[in-house]
C-alpha cells in the first residue's frame, strides 16, 4: 500500500455521512500519477482519431464500425486495463480503469456502451468469479479484443427485478451439461459477441445461476438473435434480443456456484455504476466546450451570446456540475483502490479484494450513477438550448449528445432503483454496525431540543462557513431519515417517495462535500488565486445543494410527521439549511463563465 493510503483513515462506505473528511485525505484528478496522465492522453488521442472523426458513421448505425473500433481498442490494451497481467491484461489500479473508461466513452455513446458492456459486465464476472480454467480459457481473448463479450440478464418480464428471470437451465442425465431455454432482451454487443454471460434458473432455485456461453454464428447451438433494436440514442450500439432453444452448455461453464448468479449480477452492477459516472464526465466537458465556443462566436444584437447573463448562468452551472462529478467520482475510485490494496496486503486473493473493495462503496457507486447521469443529460439539454434552433438539427453534435445521454439514467439499474438502494444499503450498514447512524441521529435530536447558539462564528478561513453548511446538511439527513426509520421501522422500504427524498439529500451531501474538499486541497497547494474559479464552483454547487436538501427535507417531513413533531422538525430544517452569509450566486456564475470565456474551453 502507498504511504498516502496508510497515513490517512480509510472510511468505510457510507461513513462520509457521520465522519469528517480532511481535504488532504481525498484523491482528486490533480493527483493523477505520471503513468495515469500518459494513459489519459493515449486514450484521448485514440478517441479523437477513431471515434470522434467518424461521428456520422456511428449516427448512421454502422455496427461494423463499432466492432472495428473495439478491436483496435483491444490491440492497444484498452480493453484489458483492469485485467490482471497473468490473463493478458495490463493489471492497472481502479483509478486507471476509471480514466480509461472516462476518456474512451466521451466521443460517442455507441462506443461507450460497447466498451462498458465488454470490459465491465462482459469480462469482469469471469475475472472475478471464474475458476482458474475458465479465466485461462476466456479472459486473455476478451482482454485483447480477439473475442467480444456480452451480458445476458434482462428479460421481457425481468428488468429491475433481475432475480425474477424465467430462462431455465436443465442438467443433463449424465450431469455433464446444461440445456438453456429462454429469452433475453436489450443485450448490448449481441450482434458481434463471442462469449455471453447468461443468467438462468435451475429447477425451482430461489436465485438464478450464471453460465459462460460461447456463441458462433456459423454453429449457433440453438441461439438465435433478434433484429437490431431501433433506439433513441446509442444508434451504432448492437442491441438485440437473444433466444435460447435447447442451447447446450458444458457443466464446467457454470460461473461461481449454483444460485450464485444474483450475487454476480449485483456486484457487476456496483462496478458498472461508478464506471457509468466516469463515462459521463468527459462527455460533459465536450458538450460544454462545444456550447461555449458556439456562444462565443454566435452574435445577437451585435453581441456574442456568451456575454449575456442568461447564457453565462447556463455555462457556469454546466461547468459546476462537471467539476462536482469529477471530484466525487475520483474520490470514490481511490477509496475503492485503497480498499482493494488493503485487502491484498491482508492476504486476500485478487478476486476477493476486488469484489469486497467495490462492494464496500456500493452506496457511493449508486450516488454517483444517479447524480452524474442526470448532470450529463442536463448538460446536453442546455447545450441544445445555447445552440438554439441549430441545436435541434443533426448538423450539430448537440442532439446526438442529448439522445445518447438519455440511456445513462436507465443503465445499471434505473435512477429510481439506485436512489432507494443507496438509502436501503446505508440502513443495512447501520444495522450491521458498519456505520453508526444511531449515535449521530440521537445527537441531532438532542440538538433540536436545545437552545441554538447565538455566537458569531469566525468564518475568516477559506470554506469555514461552507464546511459548517455541509455538516448541517448531514444533520438534515440524520434528522429526516432517523425520524422516518423510527416511525416506519423495517416497513420504510415500502415508502418509496420518502426514500427518494432522503436519497436526494444523501446524494447532495456526498457531491457537495467532495467538490469542496477538492477545491480546498488544491487551493492549499496551488494557491487561492490560481483556484479562484474552482472555489467559486464549490460555493455555487453547495448553494444549489442546500436548496435541494431544503426542498426534499420539507417534502419528507410534512409527509410523515404531524403536529408538534412536524413543527419541531421543520424548525430544525430551517436552522440546518440557513447560511449566516449567503453567497452572491450571480457573481459566482459570472466569475466561472468569464474564466471559461478567457480560455474558450472547460478549463478547470
Amino acid at each position: 500500500m502507498s504511504a498516502e493510503t496508510t497515513n490517512k483513515e480509510l472510511l468505510r462506505g457510507g461513513q462520509f455521512l457521520v465522519k469528517e473528511t480532511k481535504c488532504e485525505d481525498v484523491f482528486t484528478p490533480e493527483d493523477f500519477s505520471e503513468e495515469q496522465v500518459m494513459m489519459k492522453e493515449a486514450v484521448k488521442e485514440f478517441t479523437e482519431r477513431e471515434i470522434i472523426a467518424h461521428r456520422d458513421r456511428f449516427e448512421a448505425k454502422d455496427y461494423a464500425l463499432t466492432e472495428e473500433v473495439m478491436k483496435k481498442a483491444g490491440e492497444l490494451g484498452f480493453l484489458g486495463v483492469a485485467v490482471p497481467e497473468e490473463y493478458g491484461g495490463m493489471g492497472m489500479g481502479f483509478v486507471s480503469t476509471m480514466i480509461t473508461c472516462e476518456y474512451i466513452s466521451s466521443g460517442n455513446g455507441s462506443l461507450s456502451t460497447a466498451f462498458g458492456a465488454h470490459t465491465g459486465i462482459g469480462t469482469m464476472p469471469i475475472t472475478l468469479y471464474g475458476t482458474e480454467e475458465q479465466k485461462q480459457k476466456y479472459v486473455p481473448k476478451l482482454a485483447t479484443g480477439e473475442w467480444m463479450g456480452a451480458y445476458c440478464l434482462t428479460e421481457p418480464g425481468a428488468g429491475s427485478d433481475a432475480n425474477s428471470g424465467k430462462t431455465t437451465a436443465e442438467l443433463s442425465a449424465d450431469g455433464k451439461s446444461y440445456k438453456i431455454n429462454g429469452q433475453k432482451m436489450w443485450i448490448s454487443n449481441a450482434g458481434f459477441c463471442n462469449v455471453m454471460i447468461v443468467f438462468a434458473r435451475i429447477e425451482n432455485d430461489k436465485n438464478i445461476t450464471s453460465f459462460i456461453v460461447e456463441y458462433d454464428a456459423a454453429n449457433p447451438n440453438g441461439i438465435t438473435l433478434g433484429e437490431e433494436e431501433h433506439k433513441l440514442g446509442i444508434r451504432a450500439s448492437s442491441t438485440r434480443q437473444v433466444f435460447y432453444n435447447d442451447t447446450i452448455v458444458p457443466a464446467e461453464n457454470m460461473l461461481s456456484s449454483r444460485g450464485g448468479g444474483f450475487k454476480i449480477a449485483v456486484n457487476a452492477l456496483n462496478v458498472g455504476r461508478i464506471k457509468l459516472a466516469a463515462a459521463c464526465l468527459d462527455s460533459q466537458r465536450r458538450v460544454l466546450t462545444t456550447a461555449l465556443k458556439y456562444a462565443t462566436e454566435r452574435k445577437q444584437f451585435k453581441t456574442p451570446i456568451a456575454d449575456f447573463g442568461a447564457i453565462k448562468a447556463k455555462l457556469a452551472e454546466m461547468a459546476t456540475n462537471t467539476y462536482a462529478g469529477e471530484s466525487a467520482s475520483y474520490r470514490a475510485a481511490k477509496d475503492i483502490e485503497d480498499r482493494i490494496e488493503m485487502r491484498l496486503a491482508a492476504g486476500n486473493t485478487h478476486q476477493e479484494a476486488e469484489l469486497k473493495g467495490v462492494e464496500e462503496y456500493a452506496i457511493e457507486c449508486s450516488i454517483l450513477k444517479v447524480t452524474v447521469s442526470e448532470d450529463v443529460q442536463a448538460c446536453a439539454d442546455e447545450g441544445i438550448q445555447i445552440f438554439g434552433g441549430m441545436g435541434f438539427s443533426e448538423e450539430t453534435p448537440m442532439e446526438a449528445a442529448w439522445r445518447d445521454a438519455r440511456i445513462a439514467r436507465i443503465y445499471e439499474g434505473t435512477n429510481e432503483i439506485n436512489r432507494m438502494l443507496a438509502v436501503g444499503m446505508l440502513v443495512k450498514k447501520a444495522m450491521k454496525g458498519h456505520v453508526d447512524l444511531l449515535g449521530p441521529a440521537t445527537e441531532v435530536g438532542n440538538e433540536l431540543m436545545g437552545i441554538p447558539s447565538f455566537d458569531t462564528p469566525d468564518y475568516s478561513e477559506l470554506f469555514a462557513e461552507e464546511k459548517e453548511m455541509i455538516a448541517k446538511m448531514k444533520k438534515v439527513f440524520l434528522m429526516v431519515a432517523g425520524s422516518a426509520i423510527q416511525k416506519f421501522g423495517p416497513d420504510l422500504e415500502e415508502h418509496q417517495q420518502l426514500l427518494m427524498a432522503a436519497a436526494n439529500i444523501l446524494n447532495e451531501v456526498y457531491m457537495a462535500e467532495s467538490t469542496l474538499l477538492r477545491a480546498e486541497k488544491n487551493a492549499k497547494r496551488f494557491g487561492e488565486d490560481a483556484q479562484e474559479g474552482q472555489i467559486a464552483m464549490a460555493k455555487l454547487y453547495l448553494y444549489n445543494a442546500v436548496e435541494i436538501v431544503a426542498k426534499n427535507g420539507k417534502e419528507g417531513i410534512i409527509s410523515f410527521a404531524e403536529g408538534d413533531e412536524q413543527r419541531m422538525l421543520l424548525m430544525g430544517l430551517k436552522r440546518f439549511t440557513k447560511y449566516a452569509n449567503y453567497p452572491n450566486v450571480v457573481a459566482l456564475r459570472n466569475l466561472i463563465a468569464e474564466k471559461m470565456k478567457a480560455e474558450n474551453s472547460y478549463c478547470f
